[in-house]
């Protein structure tokens, strides 16, 4: 049996890291048929054309962002005869409407059910829905590093899933559940070893969610490897007890990038996302500590939510030359299977298909008349632009810490200068179908 697993396009193109859920997904293909013929297609790299994929199962992992092209793929080879599965957290959120696109569709997590897919497939008995169960991380393969082949710098490593915070607009709660879900931490440093090169990506939500002694106890471990590592994380742990303790830890387990949701600019607009909790109390001073630990920063902020104004847009680039970080910018999303999803139903705009969901559209009407959706998108393109000046990107490898050199410098300009140029040509984009 031939199976050709997808990670449908993302919308603003190519990244420089392996798929994560092709790798992984790989891995417990080949765990359980050892002697599939196995292919991985990352949608970025190269857009996979229903007419040149040869498969007799095909399984396609859905972000809301990329669930449009998704379906297209599936769709196409449908056509051709090609059985196909879809799943991810976009699926598991409306599961029947992604039924309309797939001979089968995988709900929650794939582990406790993948393997029962691929034998239901072989005897040409597939169910139309297979649910997960959430279990234990233990004894989960690793991932097929280096069977992806193409000219990614990072592979991910992932070390717990699960969220114990309740922000309105987050998808990995739904997914995942509330409970945090760790993996042996002897699991984690073989993932690390098998990765080749020298960084690679911690894919977690929260690298230290939860337990903050275990993130510690984990970092600890790491520091054999020598790799450097990057990773997403929240602000409350920060100012804990056991701050100082983690971010020392962390450090000398090779961490030189730390991105962090900083959410939304104003204290309306976080109570309002619920998102307190995982701030903390003290956003900036957390920032300036984990700088002095000589890790770098870069935020993630939304504008344009309910609880936003147009002020919030022009707040983002005196915070980011205040604290000496790099800024990427979101309008507010509400991703189905989210309780914002719901909050937000009766203003979504109703002819916007899920390819608008990235981020980069105004998809709600909102309550303050000047926040029009153009409004909107269009200071979303051009406070994106003002915090991806050259000057800017240039003078940020000045606040990066030193003792970060030169990988998390370089990592700045990998991580700016693309997104820089892919910026400029979607607002071109943008302004010629709004016909400015």
């Amino acid at each position: 049996m031939k199976v050709c697993l997808i990670k449908p396009p993302m919308p603003f193109g190519w990244t420089p890291v392996a798929p994560p859920v092709l790798e992984y997904l790989g891995a417990l293909t080949k765990g359980a048929v050892p002697d599939v013929e196995l292919e991985l297609i990352d949608g970025s790299a190269a857009p996979p054309l229903p007419e040149d994929i040869e498969a007799d199962l095909v399984g396609i992992s859905c972000l809301t962002a990329t669930a449009a092209a998704g379906y297209r793929i599936a769709d196409g080879l449908r056509k051709k005869g090609i059985r196909v599965i879809l799943g991810g957290m976009h699926p598991t959120a409306l599961p029947m409407e992604a039924k309309e696109h797939a001979d089968s569709v995988v709900v929650g997590e794939a582990e406790s059910v993948w393997g029962e897919v691929l034998k239901d497939a072989e005897k040409g008995t597939l169910k139309t829905f297979y649910y997960g169960e959430r279990l234990p991380l233990e004894n989960m393969p690793t991932p097929l590093y280096g069977y992806l082949k193409g000219r990614y710098r990072f592979r991910a490593v992932s070390t717990s899933r699960g969220c114990p915070y309740n922000c309105t607009f987050c998808s990995v709660k739904p997914f995942f559940g509330k409970t945090i879900r760790y993996r042996p931490i002897e699991d984690v440093a073989k993932d690390v070893e098998a990765i080749p090169g020298s960084i690679y990506l911690n894919s977690d939500e929260n690298v230290w969610a939860g337990n903050i002694q275990r993130a510690i106890d984990l970092f600890t471990a790491l520091r054999g490897s020598r790799k450097k590592w990057l990773g997403f994380g929240s602000l409350g742990a920060v100012g804990s007890p056991l701050g100082d303790k983690l971010l020392k830890a962390a450090k000398e387990s090779g961490l030189i990038t730390l991105w962090v949701g900083w959410e939304a600019m104003s204290d309306k607009g976080i109570s309002s996302y619920r998102a307190n909790a995982k701030i903390g109390s003290n956003r900036e001073y957390a920032i300036k500590k984990i700088k002095d630990y000589g890790i770098d920063v870069s935020l993630f902020v939304m504008l344009g939510g309910m609880a936003d104004t147009l002020n919030d847009f022009d707040k983002t680039v005196d915070l980011a030359d205040k604290l000496g970080v790099s800024i990427h910018l979101s309008l507010a999303v509400p991703y189905p299977g989210t309780e914002l999803y719901e909050e937000y139903k009766p203003f979504l705009i109703k002819d916007m298909g899920w390819e608008f969901y990235t981020g980069s559209y105004a998809v709600f009407e909102h309550p303050d008349l000047a926040m029009t959706p153009q409004v909107r998108e269009q200071k979303f393109y051009e406070v994106s632009l003002q915090l991806l000046s050259l000057r800017r990107i240039f003078k940020h490898l000045i606040d990066i810490p030193i003792s970060g050199f030169p990988s998390s410098h370089m990592l700045s300009l990998m991580s700016q200068l693309p997104v820089r140029q892919g910026m400029k040509r979607a607002y071109e984009k943008w302004k010629t179908n709004k016909g400015k």
